[in-house]
């Protein structure tokens, strides 16, 4: 069975920052691409970020361009989301996602499979 599991959400003043991380197990982690998805309340789904299956090309929203580093631990089968600078709309529920593409990886149907969300909430 194949499980993504977030953590790392909470409750951060503005300008904080927070790490999340996404446990991959069920999953042959290295052939997956990985990106970080948001939804915020009474709004679309959004890409935050993505990464290569060998962490060499990563991709960014420019909402969160230079906020936010994407990295993954092959090792460890976890992708994580270095998120600094935070603001009050950043506040949303992140999901991890695997995606079996090297491309179109800011679209949420490239992705095969997705985690349960974790909560950030930014508040100012």
């Amino acid at each position: 069975q194949v499980r993504l599991v977030e953590s790392g959400g909470g409750l951060v003043q503005a300008g904080g920052s927070l790490r999340l991380s996404c446990a991959t197990s069920g999953l042959t982690f290295r052939p997956y691409a990985m990106g970080w998805f948001r939804q915020a309340p009474g709004k679309e789904r959004e890409f935050v970020a993505a990464i290569s299956w060998s962490g060499g090309n990563t991709l960014y929203a420019d909402s969160v361009k230079g906020r936010v580093t994407v990295s993954r631990d092959n090792a460890k089968n976890t992708v994580y989301l270095q998120m600094n600078s935070l603001k009050p709309e950043d506040t949303a529920v992140y999901y991890c996602a695997a995606a079996n593409s090297g491309s179109a990886l800011t679209l949420a149907s490239v992705y095969d499979q997705w985690g349960q969300g974790t909560q950030v909430t930014v508040s100012s």
